[in-house]
């Protein structure tokens, strides 16, 4: 577990170059001047005793008047509880500014989208013959940098909402009933400036997220568009950059790792819902420091909005250290777990016979989660939680021994229903899940459903009636003729 949650903590030292690399005096906080004191780039080495200067640049007087408007927008903020606004914006800086590696992003041109679309269609081909799952990609597409901001945006903002709302009705509860009435315009501006400050430091994450991912797959959630496999050409190179393994191959290794995470979330419904659920599950076990927020509330100086964020810095949202938030944070870990051992387990079963370099690929993308990929720093960032490689290869041995001892058929078909997925401890022994018998949760359902069927008895205009012969009784009550006018053929006329 990190031991700031929600990542409020300092980001990596930004490259020096030109004038944003010069290096503050030590006394100034040891940053670059370009780069943020914080996640929000507030606070000591942001730029001196300016506050926004990671939000607003250099600030020379030219950008003064562009600076107080962006403040003036910050503080007049009354949406949810993230402004996305501020979010897609710096998200946007971040990109145009380039990755640590110096690479800028370009817009995708016409030879790279017909190469992507090419090693797509080629993996969901590979991978008919080793997961009986169809394919799940209706599109492909190759996206820049700035277009896998856009296309993620919503979908971050179903997993960071739950959590940012947590903390924003903290900011209103801290103070008494009868006091926050009084106190309503100072709560107003503290929520504007927290959703300001997530804004900013979720596009800052998923800024530098965007120099990082290869397709849109990358951290084991689907945040692209439902039934769009897509690689980003740049970062795929990038990925290849120091390997001596022909682009090609690098190319068609991670379209078969995009193509068959399509796959599986196109084909297994619940599954989406699953993980999402359990990142709002763990947002509502989130308490605050209400002895630390109330200081900061009585404190507050709308001047001086680096108070708030060493707050933050100091622990004043923390996890509840309860079974029912360990559990939540369990299960997302092992979820997260199963589906990269399977996306892994697959993948390696449909190259290991047509690339040459599939071992060498599989392992750098081990170690890339190792050393702290995407993934890990993402969710380290968002949610505190922290994706432990070993879970990741155990969960990858567990399908390949399932595919030895189930077939493709029997391993597959446990993403049915999510009672029949292997849990943590089963990661732990998976040679005992493997040889124990599973429930077969379709032949139940299929019972259920004949059952409920068998108990419906047909409406009476649905049974058929034998037609009366003349001068018999037709069973009608010969007392009314009206009614017996009108019940000759069960309705009325």
């Amino acid at each position: 577990m990190s031991d700031t949650p929600f990542g409020f903590g300092l980001p990596p030292e930004e490259p020096e170059n030109g004038d944003e690399g010069k290096k503050k005096d030590p006394t100034e906080g040891g940053q670059s001047a370009g780069g943020p004191g914080g996640p929000f780039g507030f606070g000591p080495g942001a730029g001196g005793d300016n506050p926004f200067a990671a939000m607003f640049g250099s600030m020379n007087p030219n950008d003064l008047g562009a600076a107080f408007q962006q403040l003036g927008q910050m503080l007049s903020y009354e949406g949810g509880p993230v402004n996305w606004d501020m979010a897609k914006q710096i998200a946007r800086q971040t990109v145009s500014q380039g990755a640590p590696d110096g690479s800028k992003d370009a817009s995708v041109g016409p030879s790279e989208r017909t190469a992507v679309d090419e090693a797509l269609r080629l993996a969901d081909l590979w991978l008919d013959g080793v997961t009986s799952m169809p394919s799940g990609s209706v599109s492909t597409v190759a996206w820049s940098r700035a277009e896998w901001v856009e296309a993620s945006l919503p979908a971050w903002q179903q997993l960071v909402d739950p959590v940012a709302e947590r903390v924003g009705l903290a900011m209103g509860d801290v103070l008494p009933e009868e006091m926050q009435a009084m106190a309503g315009p100072l709560i107003g501006m503290m929520r504007s400036m927290g959703g300001a400050m997530f804004g900013q430091q979720i596009g800052q994450a998923v800024g530098v997220l965007a120099g990082e991912v290869v397709g849109s797959t990358d951290i084991g959630l689907p945040l692209g568009p439902a039934g769009k496999a897509a690689l980003l050409p740049l970062n795929v190179e990038r990925f290849g950059k120091d390997l001596s393994v022909p682009q090609d191959e690098v190319r068609l290794y991670l379209a078969l790792r995009e193509a068959a995470h399509q796959r599986l979330f196109a084909h297994v419904p619940w599954l989406r819902s699953h993980l999402f659920g359990a990142v709002e599950a763990y947002a509502r076990g989130i308490k605050v420091d209400t002895s630390k927020l109330e200081d900061v509330v009585g404190q507050f100086d709308p001047s001086q909005p680096e108070q708030l964020q060493d707050a933050l810095q100091q622990g004043m949202f923390q996890p509840e250290d309860t079974p029912e938030q360990k559990a939540s944070l369990a299960r997302l870990e092992t979820a997260l777990a199963l589906v990269e051992g399977w996306v892994d387990a697959v993948v390696h079963e449909a190259a290991k016979s047509r690339l040459t370099s599939s071992d060498a690929l599989r392992e750098t993308m081990r170690r890339r989660r190792a050393s702290g990929g995407p993934a890990e720093q993402t969710f380290a960032t968002l949610i505190g939680l922290q994706l432990r490689p070993r879970r990741l290869r155990d969960a990858s041995r567990l399908w390949a021994s399932l595919t030895d001892a189930r077939g493709l058929e029997g391993r597959d078909a446990l993403w049915a229903h999510p009672d029949m997925l292997p849990t943590a401890h089963d990661l732990d022994d998976p040679d005992g899940f493997v040889h124990h018998e599973q429930a077969d949760f379709s032949e139940l359902d299929k019972m259920l459903g004949e059952a409920a069927k068998g108990s419906r008895k047909p409406a009476a205009e649905d049974e058929p009636k034998p037609k009366p012969v003349e001068g018999e009784d037709d069973g009608k009550d010969d007392g009314d003729d009206e009614g017996t006018s009108e019940g000759k053929d069960g309705r009325d006329q």
